[in-house]
């Protein structure tokens, strides 16, 4: 069949007019799709860790609120990828852009649902992430160490500000004078003494959740049996520290001591390593997130290629 000269158009992206149709030179399609392939794959990936970074680290801790500022930033940016998704696709639906291929409208709307749930999902782990790891770790950074602490030389209140405490070597726990408050779990009390002497005042006090009996004298919490275990943690949830106190003043009407200002501590041999385990899995989850993330986005970028192949666009 005969064709005059005119029916075929050059176009702008070198495609070809030809009958109502538009064809494409050998290669460009491909070229195109890899680009959007690509980009679609590592953008929202690196992205995800961006956010989840931002919501999950010290910039949470320290500047709270510029956190706040970028994740709104981020949150705008994909509301503005949202708005050139959509007038991509009116202007292809309503015939206002004949020279845009067929896939990019399709490409911007998968890039713009990718980005949203990149920054749904950073910001859900991130905030995760800190509240159950990464606060305490920088509270215990931002809080003293003290060294050779006698429990029965100081006070509560001279060690308000303790993090990590290393008690002297002939301080213990008094197992004797533990308690526990019953109230859904059982919160579990033992002063720090000096040999398992009598003090005026027990200020100090290891803790533990659901690891003795109410009402009796069988602490087994932490490292209470370790033998090179002289050190202690601070305790750092607010909402459990209420019943800790419930949980002293037991132990003080039923063995007749008295505690000014009780200090709560977990018991260990060793608070820093302790305090860089919440560091740790911190990061752990942090390295975990981007791994599953970018599986998801590959296995997500994958779907759609064969969701286009299937239909003979690709």
């Amino acid at each position: 069949m005969r064709q005059s000269r005119a029916a075929l158009e050059q176009t702008n992206f070198g495609t070809m007019s030809f009958g109502g149709k538009t064809y494409y030179p050998r290669g460009q399609r491909q070229t195109m799709n890899i680009y959007s392939i690509c980009q679609n794959l590592i953008l929202p990936w690196l992205f995800f860790c961006l956010i989840y970074a931002i919501a999950a680290f010290r910039l949470h801790f320290s500047q709270t609120k510029l956190c706040y500022l970028f994740l709104a930033v981020g949150l705008a940016v994909v509301a503005a990828i949202g708005y050139c998704a959509a007038k991509a696709l009116l202007k292809k639906l309503n015939g206002e852009d004949r020279d845009q291929v067929w896939y990019e409208p399709t490409w911007y709307i998968f890039f713009f649902v990718s980005m949203l749930i990149a920054w749904v999902m950073g910001v859900v782990l991130g905030f995760l992430n800190f509240n159950i790891y990464m606060q305490y770790y920088y509270d215990y950074i931002d809080l003293n160490v003290y060294t050779e602490v006698n429990p029965a030389e100081l006070w509560g209140q001279q060690l308000m500000d303790a993090g990590r405490v290393h008690f002297t070597n002939e301080s213990g726990l008094d197992l004797r004078r533990s308690m526990g408050f019953q109230n859904m779990d059982t919160y579990c009390v033992a002063p720090i003494t000096v040999q398992g002497l009598p003090l005026n005042t027990y200020d100090f006090w290891a803790v533990g959740l659901g690891c003795c009996s109410a009402n009796l004298a069988d602490f087994h919490c932490g490292e209470y049996n370790t033998p090179g275990a002289h050190a202690g943690l601070r305790l750092m949830k607010d909402d459990e520290r209420a019943f800790y106190r419930l949980a002293v003043q037991q132990a003080e009407a039923a063995y007749g001591i008295r505690s000014v200002h009780p200090l709560f501590f977990y018991w260990v041999a060793n608070p820093t390593g302790e305090m860089n385990s919440f560091r740790d899995e911190g990061i752990k989850y942090y390295t975990i997130g981007m791994l599953v993330h970018f599986l998801w986005q590959a296995i997500s970028v994958s779907l759609a290629i064969l969701g286009f192949w299937k239909h003979g666009k690709f």
